[in-house]
């Protein structure tokens, strides 16, 4: 199987002018070894978020939350689609979280000065499941509480159609650092392509983490990573779409939240119009009556030029 090593993930934005890494034919499996955000910087609960001692933090934008990439898909072309599906994803033996003075929403707090007078790092160990591995082992968040590890992959995309952007805050339809807790095994992620070979990039995986991210960063953490890659010739989608066993979920990205929630919404009714036959009234009602329709925040978190992220999903079975 092709694999991107995890020195080789190091790069810190979607450039269409960089050699791929790999190239692949639809269908086929390949591996992305991912780093941390970080880039390994953080290993104890010594190592603090000071932005003079982190290297990288003396550019701007920081070179943070590196990726790897490109990976280059035979016969996808401008106007595709390609179906990017996470087979894997098998994290680290520890994750971290870091807060600390002007990072995140209580990075100024007056009422709680211990979040914003003193940088903070938290280490989580990972201890492994039945299968021997992390795939289905724990996260210790402490010495009474742990919960499953749920990894995802924090940053996915294809290279966007006439900028270069960075890894640490870029977002668009073609993907990006999006934090979507379900960019997760099992499912299937559906990007526009504006390149030849499409230009696939991964990395910022997550142990774990919920809804909206809220310090800015969750439980970050290093991984290998088993994708595939499918092409829909010809075919258009207006910004990210995920397929899921038992459902799917348009996803947008905006400021304020009200408007990633309602252009989430209004992609979704489109989807459901031109791919699964509903009118304009019945995907219209649908949304506002279904009991089982839901929005996720997915990312709502101060840091940078970062939009706020959201999903609207439906379940398949109101789709037959």
């Amino acid at each position: 199987m092709q694999r991107i090593t995890r020195e080789q993930s190091r790069k810190y934005a979607f450039d269409w002018r960089d050699e791929p890494l790999l190239r692949v034919k639809p269908g086929e499996s390949f591996e992305i070894e991912t780093y941390d955000a970080s880039t390994g910087y953080f290993r104890t609960p010594e190592d603090k978020a000071v932005p003079g001692k982190r290297p990288g933090f003396d550019r701007t934008p920081p070179m943070a939350n590196p990726i790897g990439g490109p990976v280059y898909l035979e016969g996808a072309e401008r106007g595709d689609v390609v179906v990017v599906t996470i087979e894997d994803i098998v994290v680290d033996d520890y994750s971290w979280v870091a807060i600390g003075p002007r990072r995140g929403p209580l990075g100024e707090s007056t009422r709680w000065p211990e979040l914003s007078g003193d940088y903070t790092t938290k280490i989580f160990k990972h201890t492994p499941g039945p299968s021997g591995t992390t795939r289905d082992g724990t996260l210790h968040f402490s010495d009474r509480i742990s919960w499953p590890v749920t990894p995802f992959v924090g940053t996915l995309g294809v290279c966007p159609d006439r900028e270069v952007v960075t890894s640490l805050d870029g977002q668009g339809p073609w993907g990006g650092n999006l934090d979507v807790r379900d960019f997760a095994p099992g499912n299937a992620l559906h990007l526009p392509v504006y390149h030849p070979g499409a230009l696939l990039y991964a990395g910022d995986v997550h142990a774990s983490q919920g809804d909206t991210e809220f310090t800015g960063t969750a439980a970050e953490t290093k991984a290998t990573v088993r994708l595939r890659m499918e092409l829909l010739k010809k075919t258009r989608v207006p910004w990210v779409r995920i397929v899921k066993p038992e459902s799917i979920v348009s996803v947008y990205a905006d400021k304020p939240l009200e408007v990633a929630v309602e252009t989430a919404t209004v992609n979704l009714m489109d989807w459901l119009v031109t791919d699964y036959g509903f009118t304009p009234t019945d995907a219209y009602c649908l949304v506002s009556t279904c009991p089982d329709f839901r929005i996720h925040v997915y990312q709502m978190c101060k840091i940078g030029k970062l939009s706020y992220v959201a999903g609207a999903e439906v379940p398949k079975r109101y789709l037959s």
